[in-house]
């Protein structure tokens, strides 16, 4: 008698475990790449966001018509249509414009503007801190914009 060749049941059970381990990894390995990108999207809007915000400030900064005055959290800036008034307030950066009053940033762990005296006249930094999604970043999201009111030139 021939014996057909064939595959045995434990064989069969090997099989189906070793591919049940690499669909485990690679299912593992796609869900990190899509968190990673999901996350890496976020954070090239945050940057996207806050670069525009702050070249809106140095603009606003830049046409000043008188220096620019701090009142605790709050920046002044005369213009020739009026004030414009930024405002830290509850993680949120605020910025006024006669009536209307826009959140321009939100998420933020820390926002300071100061004046830096120099030799030829003072130039304003505005310094941001965004929150960063994990509990211990790797880098801080931190962002300095420096401008220098049209006043002082």
């Amino acid at each position: 008698m021939k014996r057909r060749g064939g595959y045995m049941l434990i064989e069969c059970l090997v099989y189906i475990t070793v591919l049940a381990v690499v669909l485990d990894l690679a299912y593992g390995a796609y869900y990190r790449c899509q968190l990673n990108s999901v996350n890496l999207r976020r954070n090239a809007e945050d940057i996207v966001i806050t670069v525009r915000a702050g070249e809106r400030w140095r603009a606003n900064i830049r046409v000043a018509t008188a220096p620019p005055k701090l009142e605790g959290n709050k920046l002044v800036v005369p213009q020739a249509t009026g004030e414009v008034v930024y405002e830290f307030v509850d993680n949120t950066m605020w910025r006024q414009d006669g009536t209307a009053r826009i959140a321009v940033l939100r998420r933020l762990r820390a926002s300071t503007m100061q004046a830096d005296m120099r030799s030829r006249g003072t130039s304003w930094r505005w310094e941001v801190e965004l929150m960063a999604e994990k509990k211990t970043p790797r880098f801080r999201p931190l962002f300095t914009f420096t401008a220098v009111a049209g006043g002082n030139r």
